[in-house]
């Protein structure tokens, strides 16, 4: 969402000047509308933006704490108490800092007049484009209490998808810092103590101890540069990962990773589902909502395709087409695409791709982790035994020349 300075005189006469973020400047207007009458609205520049935009973005709200959120304040309003003291009550009960001064906010802009909707949108990047939307077409449509179900639900769904990715990652990045230590505690401790014994026998050792006792002397002489050139490699990998070309490579070799690949695959295509059929459920316009799901996805090669897609459905082609041009979308999404399209039934036939592809995420975890807890295993097997072996493969030689 674009910023936008604006000046205005408030109901009680008095002039504010202050930033504003919203999709586009009609939407900027309306918002502040309420407020009083807008002397003058326009795209904030790099010195107008915020304090708090230029220093640093506020945290966002985990997704599974935006989950509770939404399940509380639907049961709050249902049970008939009035959206002020819903957001009170829900600011109290809320455990994110972030999420609590947000709400105070709401509720006190909300107190001044705005909708729920224009409320939310001041607090940045605090509530998500897609919730906003969706309190949008519910308080248009008069069915808010339906919007936070449904918001519920899809955040408790992506919670658990993020989740099981992150179960996957996790075990293999634990026993990768494991291997790492139990290597860096050999080379440093436990090699310097046989430099001695090696030394003593008056013999050339092999090439293989000596590279690897070379590599314990580098460790323990020159250590601060192993940590200057590991911060190095991070730093450029950061940066490179940052710039366009990059991200769309990285983007691309996630996709291609033996194992985790797929489970990336199919993770961005339950989430692309549920959120498109999410959108298009509460009345969204398709190319506005395609845009939307773009944004809550991760990787980039998705993020172009749905971009592409939005300027091949404002030519007139039905979204199942770009979707399958792009490569990257399993079939089973662009056949189901394709059939809710014919039978005017897409939200059902997305929900149902949503339904399969959580269920493919699961499995994909299980055998992702199944597969590489053996892997990794071995090869810090091969790494110990590989330092072992260049301890001991003296004493052999030694051992076997004197029994020759």
């Amino acid at each position: 969402m674009a910023q936008y300075s604006y000046k205005i005189v408030d109901k009680a006469g008095k002039t504010k000047r202050g930033t504003i973020e919203a999709e586009s400047i009609d939407k900027a207007k309306n918002s502040l509308k309420a407020e009083g009458s807008i002397l003058s609205l326009e795209e904030a520049s790099a010195l107008s933006k915020d304090i708090n935009i230029s220093f640093g973005k506020k945290k966002k709200v985990k997704v599974r704490d935006m989950g509770v959120f939404c399940k509380q304040f639907k049961s709050i309003l249902q049970a008939g108490i009035g959206m002020v003291d819903a957001l009170d009550m829900l600011a109290q009960q809320t455990n994110s800092k972030v999420l609590k001064e947000a709400l105070k906010n709401v509720k006190d802009n909300v107190q001044k007049g705005d909708t729920l909707n224009m409320a939310m949108r001041k607090e940045g990047t605090v509530f998500p484009s897609l919730l906003l939307n969706m309190i949008e077409a519910g308080e248009a449509s008069g069915s808010l209490e339906v919007a936070l179900d449904r918001m519920s639900t899809h955040f408790d769904k992506d919670a658990r998808l993020k989740g099981l990715v992150k179960k996957a990652m996790m075990y293999p990045i634990v026993l990768l810092i494991v291997t790492v230590i139990i290597v860096v505690i050999m080379l440093v401790k436990v090699l310097p103590g046989f430099a001695s014994t090696f030394a003593s026998m008056g013999s050339e050792l092999p090439a293989y101890t000596q590279f690897v006792m070379g590599l314990s002397d580098s460790l323990i002489e020159t250590w601060y540069l192993w940590v200057l050139g590991i911060v190095a490699v991070a730093f450029v990998y950061r940066t490179y990962a940052k710039s366009e070309s990059g991200s769309r490579k990285i983007a691309a070799i996630k996709l291609k990773i033996p194992i985790l690949g797929d489970l990336f695959t199919k993770t961005e295509c339950a989430r692309f589902s549920r959120t498109l059929s999410t959108l298009l459920a509460a009345g969204m316009p398709l190319i506005e909502a395609i845009e939307t799901t773009g944004k809550t996805l991760d990787n980039v090669m998705f993020k172009d395709a749905l971009a592409e897609a939005v300027i091949q459905v404002q030519r007139g082609a039905p979204l199942s087409a770009p979707i399958k041009a792009s490569g990257i979308f399993p079939n089973m999404v662009v056949h189901m695409l394709s059939i809710g399209e014919e039978s005017g039934n897409v939200e059902e036939m997305l929900d149902n791709v949503a339904e399969y592809y959580d269920e493919e995420v699961t499995l994909a975890t299980d055998s992702a982790t199944a597969m590489m807890e053996p892997l990794i295993i071995v090869v810090m097997a091969v790494v110990v035994v590989g330092i072992i072996a260049a301890v001991y493969a003296p004493v052999l030689s030694m051992y076997n020349l004197a029994e020759g």
